[in-house]
């Protein structure tokens, strides 16, 4: 692709980390919400990675509508559950610690549940519940985001994207890692879209008169924003392919971001004032987590997950197709593939130097090489 370049993971990492602790996030925070955000260019998921850096962290902090300095607040404990309230903060960084606790006290007690208010954009979702498959757990977790999917037989935004994200621990390379949107598609994908000049892919977008959009990423994004069309629930527009399946998971996604921590929802979570004015986004977050050592042990766990999944990728394939993958995979072996750097296209690396430029980190440069990809 014109223009695209490999920046080395060192480079990219010490820069956007940097950029961060120049925004005023404490240094052991910046770190968290470097390595969320690069995981996702890690695994190519390059709707959530560097693309996202600056017109959803920097400028929402610059705007006032995101603190850098996250106070994760413990609103109610038990052995098994809490309710965090992050003020906020940074959504990483709750993310992070909500997880985290949900894990300890499944080591502990068998499960955990940890549900968040409060919060900002947390970057990929299957970044939490791969810490929990890392440390033998059963990893869930879900958040609930602006109003911009429309209900099977509606045509505005009534909830986010809403994902629903689940991880189980297997004995493979790597462990089955299903992160996926309850919409077909999601904003940072047309906003991607949008920078490599990639039309709207047919179904996913519908407008006011029920029918599929067509054409211009941008145009549909600008649309979106104004309630004037809407992305499609996973199954697409009406009931013939299953839309009301999607639509019905992620009212599940967005009662479990809003129901257990009193959290706000649906149009609540526009991100805009009486006036049209920018106010803080308050999304809300839920993390569970599954031990399973509490059950047969981690070992059997592990073992019979990679079992199942195995006998999935042997099963006959359709004409033409050289492999089944499973969730995952993909992203595995895209992380061995980019070993020397994450890819960053032109808009990007414009935006970069910009942040450079800003903060006065005259040391780096966009691009760094001339290996297009």
């Amino acid at each position: 692709m014109a223009g695209r370049v490999v920046v080395d993971w060192k480079t990219i990492t010490d820069f956007v980390t940097e950029a961060f602790i120049k925004y005023g996030i404490p240094e052991e925070d910046a770190k968290i919400c470097t390595d969320v955000l690069l995981e996702s260019d890690r695994r190519g998921i390059e709707s959530h990675g560097v693309n996202r850096f600056k017109p959803v962290y920097l400028d929402r902090i610059k705007a006032g509508i995101q603190n850098p300095v996250t106070n994760f607040e413990i609103v109610k404990e038990t052995e098994t559950t809490a309710v965090v309230d992050g003020h906020d903060g940074m959504g990483q960084v709750i993310g992070y610690k909500s997880m985290q606790m949900a894990i300890d006290k499944a080591k502990k007690y068998g499960m955990g549940m940890v549900v968040v208010r409060n919060s900002c954009h947390y970057g990929i979702a299957g970044y939490y519940t791969s810490m929990a498959t890392k440390q033998g757990c059963i990893g869930i977790t879900g958040t609930n985001a602006r109003p911009t999917v429309a209900p099977t037989f509606g045509v505005s935004g009534a909830f986010g994207t809403n994902p629903l994200t689940l991880g189980v621990p297997t004995d493979e390379p790597f462990d089955f890692n299903f992160d996926g949107a309850t919409s077909i598609t999601q904003n940072g994908k047309l906003e991607y879209y949008q920078r490599i000049g990639e039309e709207l892919h047919p179904g996913t977008v519908v407008g006011e008169d029920g029918q599929p959009v067509t054409g211009d990423a941008g145009a549909a994004l600008k649309a979106i924003g104004s309630g004037k069309e809407a992305l499609a629930p996973l199954g697409g527009i009406g009931e013939a392919l299953g839309g009301y399946k999607g639509y019905g998971f992620a009212m599940f996604v967005e009662f479990l971001s809003a129901v257990l921590q009193d959290g706000n929802y649906g149009h609540m979570l526009t991100g805009k004032g009486e006036n049209g004015e920018k106010v803080p986004f308050h999304l809300g977050h839920f993390f569970i987590a599954i031990d399973t050592n509490h059950f047969l042990g981690e070992e059997l766990c592990r073992k019979k997950a990679g079992d199942i999944i195995r006998a999935v990728r042997q099963t006959k394939k359709a004409p033409g197709a050289e492999r089944i993958y499973t969730a995952g995979e993909k992203a595995y072996e895209i992380r061995l593939a980019r070993k020397d750097g994450v890819p960053i296209n032109e808009s990007v690396q414009h935006e970069m130097n910009q942040i450079r430029d800003e903060l006065g980190l005259t040391k780096y440069v966009f691009p760094r090489s001339e290996s297009v990809v």
